[in-house]
């Protein structure tokens, strides 16, 4: 979808966790390659709001090989050219999804108690043969490890991206420095 964010322009992807656990496919990833490339084409901010399983692996691993491949080459290309790429965690996210495109955005949000991880509870335990802590892979646990950047509620969710928007393209905003009248210099140049 396109729109607008505080004045903004953006494209948006979305997720639908609904329809086989939000799970990738290849036509899901072209969907996602063809909305990144649009971003890019028309000089806009890419938004993506994230829920699923990971890749969808009964379709081959096509799904896994090309899926997670194409979509985090085309994110790149978009940071190649200095378009903001914000990412929005839902609940859940895991797998595939969050090893490739979810992983790579400038800024992480992420609604309250979101499911956030690779790979699930029961496996990690296993593997490490440990006890993990009951808030594991929760959204506000993931924030305190310093994955993700701020936790956001659903309603809050467009004053926030319109306000990261706005100092990532250096746009009037009503962001002030505590030091200053100027708006925050901080933009996408200095996201290394």
């Amino acid at each position: 979808a396109t729109g607008k964010i505080n004045n903004i322009e953006v494209v948006v992807a979305s997720s639908n966790f609904a329809f086989l656990g939000g799970s990738v496919s290849t036509s899901e990833s072209e969907a996602l390659v063809y909305a990144v490339q649009y971003a890019i084409d028309n000089n806009k901010s890419f938004i993506n709001f994230c829920s699923g399983g990971g890749m969808r692996m009964m379709t081959s691993a096509i799904a896994l090989n090309t899926g997670m491949v194409k979509t985090t080459l085309a994110i790149n290309e978009l940071k190649k050219k200095k378009l903001p790429y914000i990412v929005c965690y839902t609940d859940p996210v895991s797998g595939g999804i969050l090893a490739s495109y979810a992983s790579t955005g400038d800024f992480h949000l992420s609604e309250p108690d979101a499911l956030v991880g690779f790979a699930g509870r029961r496996v990690i335990e296993g593997t490490v043969n440990e006890q993990l802590p009951e808030n594991f892979q929760k959204a506000e646990h993931v924030l305190s490890c310093g994955f993700i950047d701020t936790i956001v509620q659903r309603k809050d969710l467009p004053l926030k991206i319109g306000l990261l928007l706005s100092i990532l393209l250096k746009k009037q905003s009503e962001v002030k420095s505590g030091y200053s009248d100027k708006t925050s210099e901080n933009n996408i140049e200095n996201r290394e």
